[in-house]
């Protein structure tokens, strides 16, 4: 596989996500989601190798809101990036349960970018 191929596809998406580390919370946005991992925003840098129990919720456009799914992972880089904190986390192996969590998870955002128009569409083709 060269640099450029992911192993997972990547899904651009903000959710509100949170990552546990002993009793402190750190709250954050995510930038981006795949199977692998997701990267983050926050305001506070976390250690990178630092274990997290990572909680995250999606938001519909009606204000619904997804159930949170929770997953292990460790936090694998750390960038400041203006006033704010990117990190990245690798997920932690996971149960049955969880894999299906993920996957239900990352299905609504694969249904979400497939509802994007072409990108070879013009805006004059999509309003006439």
């Amino acid at each position: 596989m060269s640099q450029t191929e992911r192993e997972h596809p990547r899904y651009a998406h903000e959710a509100a996500v949170k990552f546990k580390v002993g009793n402190r919370t750190f709250e954050g946005r995510t930038r981006n989601v795949s199977r692998g991992g997701l990267c983050a925003t926050v305001a506070d840098p976390i250690p990178v190798g630092t274990d997290v129990e990572l909680e995250m919720v999606l938001v519909f456009d009606d204000d619904l809101q997804s159930d949170a799914l929770r997953v292990p992972a460790q936090v694998v880089w750390c960038t400041q990036v203006d006033e704010a904190n990117q990190i990245g986390v690798a997920f932690r192996p996971l149960d049955a349960r969880r894999e299906e969590q993920l996957d239900l998870f990352l299905s609504f955002l694969d249904d979400q970018r497939a509802e994007k128009p072409p990108r070879d569409q013009s805006i004059d083709d999509r309003f006439g």
